[in-house]
């Protein structure tokens, strides 16, 4: 039983007592493993069955909603509703993705037909926020898409999507800081980089250096621990007068708009248009913050789906009329890469509103670091519950009911990085990680609904593990083609089977379960349509991107066999010895997820 964010009867971690025996969370590495290098010696010659063990654990939605939170000393309070959820859904998605990386992409990628790219990344990302949506639902806890696969795909496949899931927060917060800076010097009438110090040595992608960023990112930091709620207060404020700027940038750009400069349309072809819509991806991201927040939402099953889904779509129209305004209004081949709508007004002859398009812009930056700074410091406090990273970091203040510590470290890593990287460097790999995590989060769903372990038989496990294989299998398939400019035989080959796949799901697995309050539609073609979008968008991202996303997926590689492994799977293993039989059968009760299965019909 859970009170006042402890076992009441024990548990482990934060505070928690049982049989006399006190696991603080400020404890870095309180796991059995690291308390002499004799227990870690012999914690790493197991590591093979270990790992095997991790592989192919699943948590449960019980484990994740009630026992986790127990760990972080404190609940973090129950204050938002439906209205704060939609507009910090606007606040976290409307920032630098459409005021800076809209001139970047049409410029360099796709032209006017940038437009078209916010409709594919758009459409994408709405795919996503439906699955993002009945997890957040069923399993409404701060550590949003890690802890879904942690429940249907195990704790391996949760840590590798985690570490890049914090890979994101650090690098989003950097890109979105520096282009504050931007905006900021060209409402002080300075040039975007003017603020910067340039150090020529360090070369261009990382000699910008960029102290202004690092300011913003604390100032804001500091308002999202203060209190959750007030941050919502801010938030919609923000945001409201961030609205009426938009408006105004629409409505005195078409009035000033020249049709000629909409010709060429698509000057890139077909190719920059996906080109631009894997990196404007960057400019949707902001909902996988908001579904952070589930685990203090009053009602979920009515909170969250409003505030996704509405605030998504909003806010794909109106990237859409914005990015049809600055094309209409200035030459793409002229656009500037660092404050586009700014220097857009000034050669139209309406000079005096680029200081209302900075000062919108700042506004929409502002919110969008302030819902990325929350949603950062609960995926890192989730995380750190399963012990997979110091424990430390799940500390919820008993004051404030926020994750300090967690805030304060993942805001710190992003200033290093806002600091001195560009925002293009940061933009690219930025979408990697999102479009990876996004396909993990598809699959889990289409595991959600097909298999529930005592119900689903070997049989259908075998098909839906078989379906899966060849819905991925084409899509990435579709991907490479598209990367390396193949033929059509590949598409032909590719796209058939992914219908296939598909096919055979629908008609041949029956779904194992039932969403207890709102599902995704269109099971399995939409979450498999998610998988096949994200795919083709990954394979138009550049190679030193991959590159970068390899090195860093290696390096969680090492850090989990070295640490969190060991971490992961001491706690696990306490964990059932403390809950003893009769407690961890009632975890158990509901199936392989927490929950009694419901085999339903397609």
């Amino acid at each position: 039983m859970v009170e006042d964010g402890v076992f009441k009867d024990g548990g482990i971690n934060g505070g928690a007592r049982r049989r006399g025996c006190t696991i603080h969370a400020n404890d870095f590495f309180p796991e059995e493993s690291f308390k002499s290098w004799d227990n870690y010696g012999k914690a790493f010659l197991e590591t093979p069955l270990r790992l095997k063990n991790r592989i192919v654990t699943r948590s449960n939605d019980h484990l994740e909603v009630v026992e986790m939170k127990a760990r972080s000393h404190h609940q973090m309070r129950k204050t938002l509703n439906w209205w704060d959820m939609a507009w910090f859904g606007i606040g976290a998605v409307i920032g630098s993705g459409i005021f800076v990386l809209t001139g970047v992409e049409a410029r360099e990628s796709a032209g006017p037909a940038v437009l078209l790219s916010y409709v594919v990344s758009g459409f994408s990302a709405m795919l996503s926020v439906f699955c993002y949506t009945e997890f957040a639902i069923e399993i409404p806890v701060a550590g949003g898409s890690f802890a879904y696969l942690r429940v249907e795909l195990g704790d391996f496949v949760a840590f590798i999507a985690a570490g890049n899931i914090i890979l994101d927060y650090l690098i989003g917060n950097a890109a979105v800081s520096r282009s504050w800076t931007s905006y900021f010097a060209t409402l002080c009438n300075q040039g975007p980089e003017d603020f910067r110090i340039i150090v020529p040595s360090m070369g261009p992608d990382y000699g910008h250096l960029d102290p202004i960023a690092i300011g913003v990112l604390i100032v804001v930091a500091i308002l999202a621990i203060y209190s959750i709620k007030g941050s919502s207060i801010f938030n919609y404020i923000a945001s409201i007068l961030h609205m009426l700027v938009l408006i105004f940038i629409i409505i005195v750009g078409l009035i000033n708009a020249n049709p000629a400069n909409y010709s060429p349309f698509a000057p890139f072809g077909i190719r920059g248009v996906f080109k631009a819509s894997a990196v404007l991806f960057f400019a949707y991201i902001g909902f996988d913050a908001v579904s952070t927040m589930a685990e203090e939402t009053k009602n979920p099953a009515r909170d969250i789906p409003i505030g996704l889904v509405g605030s998504m779509v909003i806010t794909t129209i109106l990237y859409c009329v914005l990015a049809m305004t600055l094309c209409l209004m200035q030459s793409y081949k002229t656009l500037d890469i660092h404050a586009p709508f700014s220097v857009a007004f000034t050669v139209i002859g309406v000079d005096w509103a680029k200081y209302i398009v900075a000062f919108g812009a700042l506004k929409g930056m502002t919110t969008v670091l302030l819902a990325s700074i929350l949603g950062q410091a609960r995926y890192l406090t989730h995380i750190s519950r399963t012990h997979m990273m110091p424990p430390w970091f799940a500390h919820v203040d008993e004051k404030t009911g926020t994750p300090i510590n967690a805030t304060i470290v993942m805001v710190v890593a992003s200033s290093v990085i806002a600091f001195f990287t560009k925002l293009e460097i940061l933009a690219n790999l930025l979408s990697i990680s999102t479009l990876f995590i996004f396909m993990l989060v598809a699959i889990a769903l289409l595991v959600r609904r097909y298999y529930v372990g005592g119900v689903t038989t070997k049989g259908n496990q075998i098909k839906l593990i078989g379906s899966i294989v060849l819905i991925v299998g084409s899509s990435t398939g579709v991907s490479v083609n598209w990367a390396v400019d193949g033929s059509w035989i590949g598409y032909a080959i590719c796209f058939p089977l992914w219908v296939l796949g598909t096919l055979f799901l629908w008609l041949g697995v029956p779904q194992a379960k039932k969403p207890t309050f709102w599902g995704v539609p269109l099971v399995p073609w939409l979450p498999s349509f998610s998988i096949g979008i994200n795919a083709v968008l990954l394979g138009t991202i550049d190679k030193a991107s991959f590159t970068r996303f390899g090195i860093w997926t290696g390096f969680l590689f090492v850090y989990y066999l070295l640490f969190g492994l060991h971490a992961s799977y001491d706690t696990a293993k306490e964990f059932e010895a403390k809950c003893g039989a009769k407690e961890w059968n009632k975890v158990e009760e509901g199936g392989e997820n927490g929950v009694s299965p419901t085999p339903v019909s397609n």
